[in-house]
């Protein structure tokens, strides 16, 4: 938006236009943007849901040499958070095993599934040359006895 003002000390009264900017609708908008991104922010986390078995075992150091692998209840593996296709868990550990030999495996899998296919999954591990694995559980009550 200009202002128009006539100056009064010449003659000739040429039109000048004074040019400022009104921050405040700028101001505005980013608020609003704010207020957006606070909210939608959590909302955009996403991840598989897996109900893990309970354990009584101690918490684990998150160390930079480790990768998690997730079991869903509809046996879909995911590595780190990423989607794999069938068949290739193998070839991308062995990757892994590769660029990092010290790496630790955490498999993190649904109390629903059987043993059996956690356990393959275990061996595909091992078959990829990776020697350091653990399974991840939930806490359970202390005064649980076996």
């Amino acid at each position: 938006m200009a202002i128009v003002v006539a100056n009064n000390s010449s003659k000739s009264s040429t039109p000048t236009t004074l040019a400022e900017i009104n921050v405040t609708p700028l101001v505005d908008v980013m608020l609003v943007l704010l207020i957006i991104f606070m909210i939608s922010a959590p909302l955009m986390q996403q991840g598989v849901q897996v109900d893990l078995p309970k354990a009584n075992a101690g918490s684990l150091n998150e160390v930079p040499d480790q990768v998690v692998l997730v079991v869903s209840k509809s046996k879909q593996v995911l590595i780190n958070g990423k989607e794999i296709t069938p068949g290739t868990l193998r070839a991308r550990l062995q990757a892994i095993s590769n660029a990092k030999p010290n790496i630790e495996v955490f498999i993190q899998a649904d109390q629903g599934i059987p043993y059996g296919f956690v356990a393959q999954v275990m061996a595909e591990v091992k078959k990829a040359k990776i020697h350091r694995v653990g399974l991840v559980t939930e806490p359970t009550d202390p005064n649980f006895k076996l």
